[in-house]
């Protein structure tokens, strides 16, 4: 199992200014060389304290390029619908050079109406121009000359520059919640998997989905899956509790707040039962998200404990994104807690020390 850094503001500029979230955020990606962190992961959003700070991954992961040597890029997610495919796939190909062929694009459909209202894109056209986009941004990087005649762009004999250093182009990842049509699709086509246990759901169900999926398209191997959780280690688990509890039951706060036009109204085909999953969210706290394992807070030995439950209880997964500094958790804070998670949790992931036998199955 790999472990990365997966960064989502989810501050207001009277918590937190933005030269301030970023600064927090960049002195975090330069630890992860040292502290064996393998990627670095960010996501698009708008408008909102809920990821607004970041209406485009690209820029961040342009500036975490130059903070370390070996992470990986991820951008988690691009949003098709609210971006042109051509300037998408020439930012792609610039930062995969700027970055020496480090980045990997996940992309996502976009899921917060507010978003798709100020933008004036339609929520029901959200996968027909998540599918043209991704569809559009793939051949733009892989082949020159592209011709396309798309419902939502359209182009003729394009050829995307710079062209990409990683060939014939950077991985691609799909964000699914809780569509079962999203985690077949991205098998299907081959890319890997971005899910998130936030909202619990049939997890080792919807992956075997996209495992299922990804056999019977012929490709190699089972694919990959990533995972996000928040994570806080402490070596006291009163000292853990007492410092993420209020930042991460304010996230939640916040996701619900952003998404309650689902809750009020706001409806698609393209989105089945988003209502329902809101108000599940809106119940969650942060007792609960420790108790279903979407949390990894407290010490070493709890963590490694819940690491391999959920491990196992998931069918497996190749990568845990984790959420470091959610909310106003104090940049001092998240850096004792990434580092103590280094040292006492990840090598018992990562093939550095012998397992316990509780945990040979998921080494």
């Amino acid at each position: 199992m790999e472990f990365g850094l997966q960064f989502f503001p989810d501050v207001a500029p009277n918590q937190k200014s933005g030269q301030q979230y970023f600064n927090e955020a960049l002195h975090l990606v330069s630890l992860c060389d040292e502290l064996g962190y393998t990627n670095v992961r960010i996501v698009e959003h708008y408008f909102h304290p809920y990821g607004g700070y970041s209406p485009n991954p690209i820029v961040f992961l342009t500036a975490a390029s130059q903070r370390t040597r070996n992470a990986r890029l991820i951008t988690g997610a691009v949003l098709p619908a609210f971006n042109h495919s051509l300037k998408l796939a020439g930012e792609i190909g610039m930062l995969d050079a700027i970055s020496n062929g480090r980045l990997e694009v996940g992309f996502a459909r976009a899921f917060l109406p507010h978003e798709f209202v100020r933008f004036g894109v339609s929520l029901s056209e959200s996968r027909a121009r998540f599918e043209e986009g991704v569809e559009q941004v793939r051949r733009l990087l892989e082949e020159e000359d592209v011709t396309m005649e798309g419902q939502f762009h359209s182009f003729k004999n394009v050829t995307s520059l710079p062209r990409p250093t990683q060939k014939s182009r950077p991985p691609f990842w799909i964000a699914a919640l809780a569509t079962p049509e999203s985690f077949v699709a991205a098998g299907k086509k081959g890319y890997g998997l971005m899910a998130i246990p936030l909202a619990g759901g049939k997890m080792a169900e919807l992956i075997g989905l996209y495992r299922d999926a990804w056999k019977s398209a012929g490709h190699p191997g089972q694919g990959r899956v990533m995972l996000a959780f928040h994570m806080f280690c402490s070596l006291s688990n009163a000292e853990a509790v007492a410092i993420a509890r209020q930042p991460l039951n304010d996230y939640l706060e916040s996701l619900v707040d952003a998404a309650s036009d689902w809750t009020s109204g706001s409806s698609s085909a393209d989105y089945p039962g988003y209502d329902k999953i809101i108000a599940g969210l809106k119940e969650e706290t942060f007792e609960s998200q420790v108790a279903k394992g979407a949390a990894w807070v407290g010490t070493p030995k709890e963590l490694r404990d819940a690491i391999a439950d959920y491990h196992q209880q998931v069918g497996g997964f190749e990568i845990a994104s984790l959420q470091v500094n959610f909310n106003t958790l104090p940049v001092e804070a998240a850096e004792s807690s990434i580092r103590l998670f280094s040292r006492e949790v990840m090598p018992y992931f990562t093939n550095q020390v012998k397992a316990a036998p509780a945990l040979a199955s998921v080494v």
